[in-house]
């Protein structure tokens, strides 16, 4: 099955998030835009630029009305301790979700299941909870938190604007494109 436009699959987990832990499910998903950020490992490398990334632009996030979730298979008691001992996962403010039985990476496909770990999934969610943006990283290959921004403000203004597109770099304020015969061998 085709996974954009796809409804985000019901699952109930346990996550870290301000000092806390709190239940996460799908329903926490519906009614705002939100990111499904999947990494491998707690601990490792790459996992805590990609996640400091996100936390150093969470306020530019939430002015856009997104809230982000990062997942790992490892679990919730693993994310504090991360949390609370690595000066880059500490600016972490958005929910850290714990998934040691590996429902979710399986819900989204990412999981590789012969490491029992996430592959690099970037997944940005409407407020229906439908799936509109994908993007699936090698290990080695970090995310850019700026990008994600220009592909999510892009989203949102198509959401926003039915028969209109924005084509590639675009950015907001940019002009768009209106898709129709009269463009058809012109771009």
């Amino acid at each position: 099955m085709p996974i954009i436009n796809s409804q985000v699959k019901p699952f109930k987990a346990t996550a870290y998030k301000n000092g806390n832990f709190v239940d996460v499910s799908d329903a926490d998903l519906k009614g705002k835009w939100s990111v499904v950020f999947f990494y491998p490992a707690d601990f490792t490398f790459v996992c805590p630029t990609e996640l400091e990334d996100l936390a150093d632009n969470y306020d530019e996030f939430q002015k856009l009305g997104v809230e982000i979730y990062s997942v790992s298979t490892d679990t919730h008691f693993a994310h504090a301790a991360w949390h609370n001992t690595s000066p880059a996962i500490g600016k972490i403010q958005y929910t850290m979700i714990g998934d040691p039985t590996h429902a979710i990476s399986r819900n989204f496909d990412v999981l590789i299941e012969e490491a029992g770990l996430a592959d690099r999934g970037t997944f940005v969610i409407n407020p229906e909870g439908q799936i509109k943006i994908v993007e699936l990283n090698d290990g080695g290959v970090g995310r850019d938190a700026s990008e994600l921004l220009r592909k999510i403000k892009a989203a949102q203004y198509v959401a926003a604007h039915p028969g209109e597109v924005c084509p590639a770099k675009w950015k907001e304020g940019e002009a768009t494109l209106a898709p129709s015969l009269d463009l058809v061998g012109k771009i």
